[in-house]
This record gives structure tokens, sequence and C-alpha cells, in this order.
């Protein structure tokens, strides 16, 4: 789970060109949005997409379940879990 999390970490960076953010500044529990990294909808909706390119996994920002699972680094990584399972 820690090399998934570390492979969310490296492609929120990349696919949101956050310069200035090396993978060790996200902490895992931290909100990804507002007060946490403090992305927005527009970034929400990049992330997605290269969230759906690396893993195969769907999420959209308007479901409210999309939402609790773009909650934190956690959550993203227990949410592809669970899809990797089910394929």
């Amino acid at each position: 789970m820690d090399e998934l999390k570390q492979q969310i970490k490296e492609l929120i960076i990349s696919s949101l060109e956050l310069e200035d953010i090396k993978p060790q500044d996200i902490k895992d529990d931290e909100p990804i949005f507002g007060t946490g990294l403090g992305l927005d909808s527009i970034d929400a909706l990049e992330l997605g997409v290269a969230l759906k390119k690396k893993f195969d996994v769907k999420l959209s920002a308007e479901n409210e379940d999309s939402k609790k699972h773009f909650a934190s680094v956690n959550a993203l990584a227990e949410y592809i879990n669970a899809e990797k399972s089910k394929k």
C-alpha cells in the first residue's frame, strides 16, 4: 500500500505540475483539496483523468462518492485497491 501511496503522490505532482512540492511533502491523511494542498475543481478533473489512465479507475468530481475518495491520499489508495480487487 505504501508503494501505491507513493505512486499517487507522484501522479498528483506530475499531472498537476506542482513544481514546488515533493512526494514527502504530501501527508497520507492530509486533505488533497481545500485546506490541504489547496487544489480546486479543475485540479480534480485533471487528477481524475490521470488516475483513470494510470490505475484504470473511474472517478467523477461531481459524484458524492467520488468526493470522499478524493479526500486524501489514504482515501484514494483504498479506493484504487478496492477497484483493483474487483477486476
